[in-house]
C-alpha cells in the first residue's frame, strides 16, 4: 500500500497530537482544530451583523429576538457537517472568511427579517475583523484548558509540600551536599512559583479589533459617517470578553498573544525545572515510584522502575516552548499594513497548547506515583556532618572568635567528618555555654531553619 493510499487515523497521522497522543489533546479539538476556527469565525460574524441591527441605520432595521436567537444559533449549533458544507464554499471561492459569509446568506435566505439583510452580513469588514476576533476567542477558551491543569499540578505540588513538611532532606548546591531543607520546603518552591506564573496567565489581556482595511475605519464611514464605529466596535469585542484595541493595522498586531505564549512558556518552563529535579532525586533515592501492574520499566532490566512521565513531561515542554517562543517572536512582525506569514503560523496555536497540555498530564501522573524514600533521606543526612559547619561557624562569628570561616574550612573542606570530630571541635569552643549547648544538640536532620513553617505556608 502506498502512503498516500493510507486512511487517516490515530495510527496514520504524522502529528503525534493526532496519533500516539490523540487522548491526552482531546480536550484542545473544540478549541483549535478547523472546526472550531470556523465555529469561531461563524461566531464573529453573527455578532457584528446582530450589532449592525442596533445602531439605527434606516437600511437596516433592528432585528427581532426571534432572528437574533436563529442567527446566533448558527455558531452554537454549529456542527461537523456545517463545516464541510463550508469548506465546500471554500474549494469554489478559494477564500475561508468569504465562504463563511456565504453560509451564512444561505442559511438566513429563507427566513424573511434576516433574507433582507443580506447585504449587511460581512459589512464593512476586513477578514481580519473576523480572525483576530475568531482567534481571540479560541486563545480565551484554550488557555482555560491549561490553566485547569495547571492548577490541577499546583493543587498536587501544594498537597506534597504541606504533607512533607517536616520530612527533613540534604540540600545540593553544584550537586555537592549543602545545608539541609525539607522535602515539603521544596515542593512550596515550586507551587509558589507556578502560583505567580498562572497568575500572569490569567492575567494576559486578549487583544481585539473591527475597524477594517489599515485600522481606519474607511469603508465604514463612507457608508455612515455619522456612526461612531470606534465606540461601537469596542462594544462589541469588549462585549464578546475581549480587550479592545483602538490602534492597528490591518491586523491586530498579536502583541497580546505574544504575551500569553510567553506567559505559558514561562510556566511551562517552571515545571521543566521540577521535572528535572525530580527525576535527580528519584536517581538519589529519595522518592520511590508506585508500581502499576504490568508496567515494564526496561525491555532487558526487569528490576527497573523508570522516570519516564517526567521525562515525557520534560520533552514535551521542550516542544511546547520551542513553538510558543516563535510565535511570541514571529506574529507581532508584519510588513506595513499586512503580510500573510501570520496566517499559516496562526494554525499551529493549538500544536503549541496540545504538546503544553500533554506535558502537564504526564508531570500531574509523576507526581501521582511518588512515594517519599524516608530512610534514605535519613542515611543522606547522617553521612553529612560536615553541613553543620555553617552554623557552627556562624555562631563563633557572633562571639568573635577569630578566623572561624577558615577554620571550618580547615576541618570540613573536600572531605567528610564524623559527628563525633565535629562534636569534639565544638565542645572546645569559648562561647557561652547556652550557645556551645545548642550547637551540640544539631544534627543535619534538625539544622532545616524555617523549612517546616515556609513548606506549610505555600
Amino acid at each position: 500500500m502506498l502512503a498516500a493510499d493510507l486512511p487517516l487515523s490515530s495510527l496514520t497521522a504524522v502529528s503525534p497530537l493526532d496519533g500516539r497522543y490523540a487522548r491526552q489533546a482531546a480536550p484542545l479539538r473544540a478549541v483549535f482544530s478547523e472546526f472550531a476556527f470556523m465555529r469561531a469565525r461563524l461566531r464573529a460574524e453573527v455578532e457584528w451583523l446582530i450589532g449592525l441591527s442596533t445602531l439605527g441605520l434606516p437600511e437596516f432595521a433592528p432585528l427581532p429576538a426571534v432572528a437574533q436567537a436563529q442567527l446566533r444559533a448558527l455558531a452554537a449549533d454549529f456542527t461537523p457537517a456545517d463545516c464541510e458544507e463550508i469548506k465546500a464554499i471554500e474549494r469554489e471561492t478559494n477564500h475561508d472568511v468569504k465562504a463563511v459569509e456565504y453560509f451564512i446568506r444561505r442559511r438566513t435566505a429563507a427566513l424573511p427579517e434576516l433574507a433582507k439583510a443580506a447585504e449587511f452580513i460581512h459589512f464593512a469588514c476586513t477578514s481580519e475583523d473576523i480572525n483576530n476576533v475568531a482567534h481571540g476567542l479560541m486563545l480565551a477558551d484554550g488557555r482555560a484548558v491549561l490553566l485547569a491543569q495547571l492548577r490541577a499540578i499546583h493543587a498536587e505540588l501544594r498537597a506534597l509540600a504541606h504533607a512533607n513538611a517536616a520530612v527533613s532532606m540534604l540540600a545540593r548546591t553544584h550537586g555537592q551536599p549543602a545545608t539541609p531543607t525539607t522535602v515539603g520546603k521544596e515542593f512550596a518552591n515550586v507551587a509558589v512559583r507556578l502560583a505567580r506564573a498562572i497568575e500572569t496567565i490569567e492575567a494576559v489581556p486578549l487583544p481585539a479589533k473591527m475597524n477594517g482595511a489599515v485600522g481606519n475605519y474607511n469603508a465604514h464611514l463612507a457608508a455612515y459617517p455619522q456612526v461612531d464605529w470606534e465606540g461601537f466596535a469596542r462594544r462589541l469585542v469588549e462585549g464578546l470578553g475581549l480587550a479592545f484595541n483602538t490602534h492597528t493595522i490591518q491586523i491586530e498586531p498579536h502583541d497580546g498573544m505574544a504575551q500569553l505564549f510567553d506567559a505559558i512558556a514561562r510556566a511551562n518552563t517552571v515545571l521543566l525545572d521540577l521535572d528535572r529535579d525530580l527525576w535527580g532525586y528519584i536517581a538519589l533515592g529519595y522518592f520511590k515510584q508506585k508500581l502499576r501492574e504490568g508496567e515494564v520499566g526496561s525491555s532487558t532490566m526487569p528490576h527497573k522502575v523508570n522516570p519516564i512521565d517526567f521525562e515525557n513531561s520534560e520533552g514535551n515542554l521542550g516542544l511546547a516552548n520551542a513553538l510558543l517562543r516563535h510565535l511570541a517572536d514571529k506574529l507581532p512582525v508584519s510588513r506595513w499594513q499586512r503580510d500573510l506569514t501570520d496566517s499559516t503560523v496562526l494554525r499551529n496555536l493549538g500544536v503549541a497548547f496540545g504538546y503544553s497540555l500533554i506535558a502537564y498530564e504526564a508531570c500531574l501522573r509523576g507526581l501521582g506515583k511518588l512515594v517519599v524514600n524516608e530512610e534514605r533521606l535519613a542515611a543522606d543526612l547522617q553521612d553529612a556532618w560536615e553541613v553543620l559547619a555553617e552554623p557552627v561557624q556562624t555562631v563563633m562569628r557572633r562571639y568573635g572568635l577569630p578566623d572561624p570561616y577558615d577554620q571550618l574550612k580547615r576541618l570540613t573542606r573536600g572531605r567528610g567528618i564524623t559527628r563525633e570530630a565535629l562534636r569534639e571541635f565544638v565542645a572546645a569552643l569559648p562561647i557561652p555555654a547556652e550557645a556551645r549547648d545548642a550547637l551540640l544538640a544539631l544534627t543535619p536532620a534538625s539544622y532545616v531553619g524555617k523549612a517546616a513553617e515556609l513548606a506549610r505556608r505555600c
